[in-house]
């Protein structure tokens, strides 16, 4: 950490981080007395337990929560995960009361707050229009929400129509409109 730092690296992206909380917790503490000062990103799936984010409170800087499905039949379905909605919006509850809205410098580095990533799939199978309602209404309207248009079909997804495609112009569209319409303010 300390060398990225001395690097010029603008932050510590911890990506998918949540198994190894307790030695991030050792090693920041040991980086931090030496001389660590920029922010600490916590890059996730969104799964996360609100009793893990409470430990992290006053540690991470920055949250960067996917959103992945709104309804629990397609989390079900694809991610064997039918309460992830509502363990979603419980962590992203958590991660906002921690560190509030995206605050960036001048040269639009972030500092500190939450950034929320949602990724569009086929046939609204993601539920963008409930996540941003959620988002916009529930958590802040000025959430930095970054609408992702790169979903690509892998491994089995071919057998598991409509996810056997990719997004078409029309349906990423629709997605960026549906947050607009909910309230979202800053959108990427």
């Amino acid at each position: 950490m300390l060398a990225l730092q001395g690097q010029g690296c603008h932050n510590i992206n911890l990506v998918t981080p949540t198994h190894q909380v307790p030695m991030i917790l050792r090693s920041l503490e040991i980086a931090r007395d030496r001389g660590l000062k920029v922010p600490i990103v916590y890059n996730c799936g969104g799964y996360e337990a609100v009793e893990t984010l409470k430990i992290l409170d006053g540690v991470i800087d920055i949250y960067m929560p996917d959103f992945k499905y709104a309804a629990s039949a397609p989390a079900e379905k694809y991610s064997k995960a039918p309460d992830y909605p509502s363990v979603a919006k419980a962590a992203i509850r958590e991660m906002h009361r921690q560190v509030g809205d995206l605050v960036m410098d001048r040269n639009g580095i972030a500092l500190r707050g939450l950034l929320v990533r949602h990724l569009v799939l086929p046939e609204g199978l993601a539920g963008t229009e409930e996540v941003a309602e959620f988002i916009a209404r529930e958590i802040s309207p000025d959430t930095y929400t970054n609408i992702m248009a790169q979903y690509y079909p892998c491994y089995k997804a071919y057998e598991h129509p409509p996810l056997d495609r990719r997004i078409t112009d029309r349906e990423y569209r629709q997605a960026v409109r549906a947050a607009r319409e909910a309230g979202l303010k800053r959108l990427d």
